[in-house]
Order: structure tokens, then C-alpha cells, then sequence
């Protein structure tokens, strides 16, 4: 898409009516569900003096306002931990959007884009078992209804779509990375009939590591079957103010770039959560069975190309 009539086309699209259709749909089983399940919707944050370090090659965005250095939210983590200081909420998800300028060799992989939505969820004093058994239910939620809602919306698309077995198979990485070697997490995706849950992954500072099992993580990603992907990235949260610091350490992360965040983990006012993010964009481009995640969005922000509008 390199010129506004290209960009004009895309939007005009029939296709595009339907694929909108099927997102609104599944919108609204999530926040039918999150409602239901006694989760608050609480409002995203745009702009903070500290994200998501993203611990692979990408480009900062940030603004200067007032002689403060303000960044996109890459993604709400760190918020998300906050927001369940209040002692009333034990339950939180928002609707955030997230800036991840990537780069341009990723424009082909048909899943990066560097503006993007995600449902960020975050549960306090719960943990991975607890947070899994809410996506499981919530996953299964989003497929019925879509199929119900949007029967001749898929069937115009030519997108058939099972419903899946709950619980979600979970992996484990190592145990998969065995089968497969290092490509274990496309492999593993592309053979998958229903959406699957894979644990373990080495990440940024923020996904708690066992005491007692040094390089084993309380996270998690789960993926999209049919080839489509990850879908959601998560864990249960490092709290507790020395870890933290250890594993910012560990990862070359800026500690100064986070002195307010380590000011409450400091005097132990961190609580202890759990969650993850499900990228909005993702999960409409599998439901529709489209090829690349432009065609799901209707002014696509690909790593690489133009932006038109």
C-alpha cells in the first residue's frame, strides 16, 4: 500500500465489512466476558516515563513534554501491576493500544505490525493455573460467539472454524524445542488443530523465575493453530525488589529508566499478579483466516512500509 488510492481500495474492500463485523463480534465477548467474570476495564495509558523494555532490536518512541520524556506504551505491564495496589480490585484488563516501532524484516513474517492493540489482563494474588483456567474460558467464549454471531460473515470469507477443546493443551519449551528444534514454536503452531499453550520462556525482568529452579519462568505464551502464531504473552510478575533488580542486571536493562517503579518495589508495595496480553489484530486475523495481518486492519501500520493515513 503505497499510494491513497491503494490505501483508499484497501479500505473500500468488501471484505473489510466482513472481517469488521467478525472483530466486533469478538470485542464484544471479551468485555461480555471480562464483565461477567467480575474483571474492571480501567483505561489505557498512551504516554509514561517508563514501558516495556522490549529486550530485542526495535526503535524508542518518545515525546518531550514539558521537559519530561515521555515514551509510547510498547505495553502496560508495569501499569497493570499498579493498577492492583488498590486494595478493592483483584481483577483488570484493558484495551491498550501499543507502539512497537519493529524493524522492516519483520513486514513479511503476516503477524508484526508496530501500532497494535492488545487485551491486557492482570489478576492479583492468583497464579499461571489460575490465570490460564480465565483465558481458556474466555477463548472459548470468543469462538462461540463469533461463529454464532458472524455465521454469514465467515462463510463469505471462506473461514471455517472449530470450536476448541478446553483445557488448552499446555507445553512446556524445552519440551517441544526437543521435538522440533529451534523453530519449535512455528512448528508446533502449524501442526496444532486448536489454540495451545506453551510455558517457560527466558524474558524481560518483569516474568518471575523460580528461587529454587534457576532458568525455569512462570510464563507463558499461548498460539493461534493452523500456522497463525503467538496470540497471547504472559507470566506470573517478579514483586519482590531484589529480584527485580538481579534480573534488570542480567539483562543490560536501564535501571534508571524505571526509579519510580523501583521506589515502590523498594518499600515492598508491588503486589503480586499475574496476566498477559492477547494482541486484538492477531486474533481477528486468524478468525478470518487471512494471510497477512494488513488485511485485518483497516489503516495498517506494517514495519516497513508506508503509512498513507
Amino acid at each position: 500500500m503505497t499510494t491513497v488510492q491503494d490505501a483508499l481500495s484497501h479500505i473500500a474492500a468488501e471484505d473489510m465489512r466482513h472481517i469488521m463485523r467478525v472483530q466486533s463480534a469478538a470485542l464484544k465477548a471479551i468485555h461480555d466476558y471480562m464483565y461477567s467474570n467480575g474483571v474492571l476495564q480501567s483505561m489505557p495509558v498512551i504516554l509514561s516515563p517508563m514501558t516495556d523494555p522490549l529486550n530485542h532490536p526495535h526503535f524508542d518512541a518518545n515525546v518531550e513534554y514539558y521537559g519530561q520524556r515521555l515514551q509510547l506504551t510498547k505495553s502496560m505491564i508495569l501499569q497493570k501491576q499498579l493498577s492492583l495496589f488498590n486494595g478493592g480490585m483483584d481483577k483488570v484488563y484493558f484495551m491498550s493500544p501499543n507502539v512497537r516501532l519493529e524493524e522492516a524484516r519483520l513486514r513479511d513474517t503476516g503477524r508484526h505490525l508496530f501500532e497494535f492493540t492488545q487485551v491486557d489482563i492482570e489478576l492479583k494474588d492468583r497464579t499461571k493455573k489460575d490465570f490460564m483456567q480465565l483465558v481458556d474460558g474466555m477463548l472459548a467464549y470468543i469462538y462461540e460467539f463469533v461463529v454464532r454471531e458472524c455465521l454469514d460473515e465467515l462463510k463469505a470469507l471462506g473461514r471455517e472454524l472449530k470450536l476448541p477443546t478446553v483445557p488448552l493443551k499446555v507445553y512446556e519449551s524445552e519440551e517441544l524445542k526437543d521435538r522440533y528444534g529451534e523453530q519449535f514454536e512455528t512448528i508446533a503452531s502449524e501442526k496444532a488443530e486448536d489454540p495451545f499453550w506453551i510455558t517457560n520462556f527466558r524474558r524481560e525482568f518483569y516474568d518471575r523465575e523460580d528461587k529454587e529452579r534457576r532458568g525455569y519462568f512462570h510464563n507463558y505464551d499461548v498460539f493461534w493453530p493452523e500456522g497463525y502464531g503467538e496470540a497471547l504473552s504472559g507470566g506470573e510478575r517478579e514483586y519482590e525488589h531484589d529480584e527485580i533488580i538481579r534480573k534488570m542486571k542480567e539483562r543490560s536493562t536501564d535501571i534508571g529508566a524505571y526509579a519510580t517503579y523501583l521506589s515502590v518495589s523498594e518499600k515492598g508495595l508491588i503486589p503480586r499478579t499475574v496476566g498477559g496480553g492477547l494482541g486484538v489484530e492477531r486474533m481477528v486475523r486468524y478468525l478470518t483466516g487471512q494471510r497477512h495481518i494488513r488485511d485485518v486492519t483497516m489503516f495498517p501500520r506494517v514495519p516497513g512500509e508506508k503509512v498513507v493515513f
